[in-house]
């Protein structure tokens, strides 16, 4: 059995074992709410790796080793803001927005403003955050498809679709949740047993430096490779801070993330939550570099190429061949998937819920409803997939973090923590955040820029657009007191009160 037929095997297995375990799931999906946030009732333990499973996504499996082996340490900071997003989240926002009650960010902003217009437009950055995050894992599944079987790159992003689309349709958010579970775990250990036997062959040869300059293309040097802010660009200095602001507030604001703490029993539970995936991310998190600087030894012909994100896809070939490295590379093609299927269905869970909830529920109701609105919130971003531009896995997510910190972080901080937010200076602030980062996308996504301070500016937008996000709600706020709802001071204190306080009342 050849190598191509190998992949299109582990392929197919990820594909059987998830749909075989969200069959499983349905059995315990009945009601809406069982679709929308699993009846409040997911453990901390099972939450925390569903979470872990959905929120590492291709940027996670293949994005950061490709990002790290093309630029250097200095794309150490995706993953490292990665996991630090969950410590901002758990300290400012996990526990208040669980007992805010709300199925959706929308729901939230509804529920403290009193404003249908603010939910209006919270759907449509949920919308548009979202499909901007699935595009990147379609892609990224053609790659990978393409890398372990030889197909074209569409037919990745076709089979993670459709899966998607039948896991979503057949049990919803409980359904998903021991989907994503298992899915983590599986990438863990994709990633973890063939890096076994690569550092095996590794030491063998000597256990050579990743920062050898003999072995670099392209003319870098290996100062580049080991200097940690050394950001790509004209001005890295700018660019690690902006991705640093992007990736520690976008992780709060990304909806297929905030939903999850929806379906925790109460404000304590998504507390444990956050602290278990902090752990989870932290142990997975060490392997993508690993394989990045392994890429500097066996694949520098990789280097700053479009081939980059497959780099670890393509090192058990390399570095072991023969049928031991086939094996490595499908049960990496196994990872691979569950990490596209994973994120994908998160994403496709929280996008169908709002659009069930402001669009379809005015002409079907129920499960029907969710199950149409599951179908646009996967389609849209496939069609997307196919026609944007070539560019890093990694950045497209990086700038779906950096419209998640402009628009939800300030809505969400300053919501829960500020009672004089009013509905006017939040649409402002939506308002603002929105469209600067989403110019910044659209150019990202069109124009090649390489150079100059606005390149660095579009790339990263996030050090200027969130600041002036929480500014222009700051002050339209101010400006009009008078449309703080009457009922903020009692939004406030059920926000802030433990349950077991709660309890003590009653």
């Amino acid at each position: 059995m050849n190598s191509h037929a190998l992949g299109f095997v582990a392929v197919v297995l990820v594909t059987v074992a998830t749909l075989a375990i969200g069959t499983w799931g349905l059995r315990f999906s009945r009601t809406t709410s069982d679709f929308f946030v699993a009846s409040r009732s997911v453990r901390p333990g099972l939450n925390a790796s569903a979470i872990s499973g959905e929120y590492l996504s291709a940027a996670s499996f293949l994005g950061i080793a490709g990002l790290v082996l093309s630029f250097g340490a200095e794309m150490l900071w995706y993953p490292v803001g990665w996991t630090a997003g969950y410590l901002v989240l758990l300290v400012l926002v996990a526990a208040p927005l669980r007992r805010s009650g709300a199925y959706t960010l929308p729901d939230f902003a509804e529920a403290r403003l009193d404003s249908r217009t603010v939910r209006t437009l919270a759907s449509v950055m949920v919308v548009a955050i979202g499909w901007l995050y699935v595009m990147p894992q379609l892609q990224g599944a053609g790659v990978a498809l393409r890398t372990a079987t030889g197909l074209p790159e569409w037919a990745g992003g076709l089979v993670v679709a459709v899966v998607v689309l039948l896991n979503v349709l057949s049990g919803g958010m409980r359904s998903i949740t021991f989907v994503q579970a298992f899915q983590y775990w599986l990438k863990l250990t994709a990633l973890l047993v063939p890096l076994a036997f690569l550092v095996v062959v590794w030491l063998g040869d000597g256990g050579r430096s990743a920062a050898d300059p003999s072995l670099f293309v392209g003319g870098q040097s290996g100062t580049s490779w080991a200097d940690p802010i050394a950001f790509v660009g004209d001005h890295p200095l700018y660019s690690t801070y902006s991705l640093m602001v992007a990736t520690f507030l976008g992780t709060m604001g990304l909806p297929h993330v905030v939903v999850r703490f929806y379906t925790n029993p109460d404000g304590r539970a998504a507390r444990q939550t956050t602290v278990a995936v902090l752990a989870l991310l932290g142990l997975f998190y060490v392997l993508p570099p690993v394989y990045a600087a392994l890429g500097r030894l066996y694949a520098p012909d990789l280097v700053g190429t479009t081939g980059a994100d497959g780099v670890v896809l393509e090192l058990p070939a390399r570095m072991i061949g023969h049928l031991g490295g086939d094996l490595l590379t499908a049960l990496l093609t196994a990872g691979a998937f569950a990490a596209f299927l994973a994120t994908s269905s998160g994403l496709t869970i929280a996008v169908a819920g709002v659009i069930t909830q402001d669009v379809m529920s005015k002409r079907v109701e129920g499960v029907t409803a969710f199950r149409l609105s599951a179908v646009v919130a996967v389609v849209v971003p496939f069609l997307l997939a196919l026609v944007a531009r070539d560019v890093a896995v990694a950045t497209v997510v990086g700038l779906a973090f950096a419209m998640a910190a402009a628009t939800f972080c300030p809505l969400l901080v300053l919501g829960i923590w500020w009672r004089g937010l009013t509905d006017a200076g939040a649409l402002a602030g939506l308002l603002v955040g929105g469209a600067l980062t989403g110019g910044a996308v659209v150019d990202n996504l069109m124009v090649d820029r390489t150079s100059g301070w606005f390149a660095a500016l579009v790339d990263q937008p996030a050090a200027w657009a969130v600041p002036l996000s929480f500014a222009t709600m700051v002050v339209v706020s101010r400006l009009t007191p008078h449309r703080a709802p009457v009922h903020t001071s009692r939004f406030m204190v059920r926000l802030h009160t433990p349950e077991a306080v709660e309890l003590d009342r009653g």
